[in-house]
């Protein structure tokens, strides 16, 4: 199985920008597709943003779109979130996920390799 792991959560105010990593050891990392998704208490879990194994194509939630930006270094076999202009309503869990195909982990298919998750609180 993938083991992935997120980094980079924390305390942040409104508008500010925090930059997640999700890192793997895993060999084949780099042909999958990778994402983010979030969950907040007492919500179900969100999508927030794809890129494409290839990293040609991204797709973001409308909630984040302008606004967080998904990235990826195969070489260091870690995906970025950056995210910027972070208001209280981003405040949630976030899982790093990947698949097989970009359109899986939009799906959250049950294919889908999840990290553990990093919290993410943002103040008013």
């Amino acid at each position: 199985q993938v083991q992935l792991v997120e980094s980079g959560g924390g305390l942040v105010q409104a508008g500010g920008s925090l930059r997640l990593s999700c890192a793997s050891s895993e060999r084949t990392f780099s042909s999958y597709a990778l994402g983010w998704f979030r969950q907040a208490p007492g919500k179900e879990r969100e999508f927030v943003a794809v890129i494409s194994w290839g990293g040609a194509t991204t797709s973001y939630a409308d909630s984040v779109k302008g606004r967080f930006t998904i990235s990826r270094d195969n070489a260091k076999n870690t995906v970025y979130l950056q995210m910027n202009s972070l208001q209280p309503e981003d405040t949630a869990v976030y899982y790093c996920a990947a698949g097989i195909s970009w359109r899986t982990v939009v799906a959250g298919s049950t294919n889908v390799y999840w990290g553990q998750g990093t919290q993410v609180t943002v103040s008013s």
